[in-house]
């Protein structure tokens, strides 16, 4: 992998884990190991934002969802995050989001928060890899209940690099403002029943309750889905350099996988689902299934 796109995957690294501090540019310069002038310039070629944008972009969403989950008080929030004042802080915010700190505590809505997607792994999904090792990929059958999924169509997309080109990568951020079922938002690939005309196979979105009557963001729909088996595939935990070896692992599996030796067969009118690839976790992805 390129020495440029590792010195920006430092700096992005850095800010993570001081952001509720300090963040000078000569401190990324030294995680970068670049000058200063010269780590700035690539950050901004390959994040498509200055260290000061991207920072506090990343600020501003983490507050947001301290406010919508934690209930704290905006003016601890607005110094805990590094913003000098709470003046400037609800400034910031309103021109972020469209509304203020005050009125997203009292009525949260779906908002577009900012996901900070490190720029090795766009490169990692551009590589080919092949599995040196055979991993332990862990299967369990779970039951999803009726619900309705908020999601984002496509084109032409059926994977998640092409989705991200067709519709951006700010989905995500919306989606992750919401509360969902599962704790988290899902990709899906729909089948044709759930699918419109010109519309992409691949789709991201959040589960919610069968009865949802809340905010649907502009621009997404809103599918029904029955109640459905499922199994769920789980890799091993992985480390973040061999994240596409762990995808490939789990969708090998479930590709020579053969349900009927539990009592199933694979259930083509429900949606395959994936998760967030998190290397703690190992990669998780579901299949609907049904009773032989």
């Amino acid at each position: 992998m390129q020495e440029q796109v590792l010195a920006v995957q430092r700096m992005q690294d850095y800010i993570e884990e001081h952001l509720d501090g300090e963040i000078t540019p000569a401190a990324l310069a030294r995680a970068a190991c670049f000058s200063p002038w010269h780590a700035g310039r690539l950050f901004r070629v390959y994040t498509g934002l200055t260290p000061a944008e991207y920072i506090r972009r990343l600020r501003l969403s983490r507050s947001a969802l301290r406010l919508k989950n934690e209930r704290c008080r905006i003016t601890d929030v607005a110094f805990e995050l590094g913003f000098g004042s709470a003046d400037g802080y609800t400034r910031a915010f309103s021109r972020q989001f469209g509304c203020t700190p005050s009125a997203y505590a009292r009525h949260p809505v779906p908002i577009t928060l900012f996901v900070p997607y490190g720029v090795k792994f766009r490169a990692l999904g551009k590589e080919r890899t092949t599995m040196e090792q055979v991993q332990s990929v862990f299967l369990q059958v779970i039951r999803k209940p009726e619900r309705r999924v908020i999601l984002k169509r496509g084109v032409h997309a059926a994977d998640y690099f092409p989705y991200c080109e067709e519709v951006g990568c700010d989905v995500w951020g919306t989606l992750l403002s919401m509360d969902s079922l599962c704790g988290e938002p899902v990709c899906l690939w729909l089948p044709e029943a759930y699918r419109k005309p010109g519309t992409s196979v691949y789709v991201q979105g959040v589960e919610v309750e069968a009865g949802y009557d809340g905010a649907v963001p502009e621009g997404f729909d809103v599918i029904r889905l029955p109640a459905a088996d499922y199994l769920m595939f789980q890799g091993e935990p992985f480390a973040e350099e061999d994240y596409c070896q762990a995808i490939s692992a789990v969708q090998q599996a479930m590709t020579r996988y053969d349900p009927s030796v539990i009592g199933y067969v694979w259930d083509p009118d429900n949606p395959r689902i994936q998760l967030e690839p998190r290397g703690e976790r190992g990669y998780i992805e579901l299949k609907a299934v049904k009773k032989k």
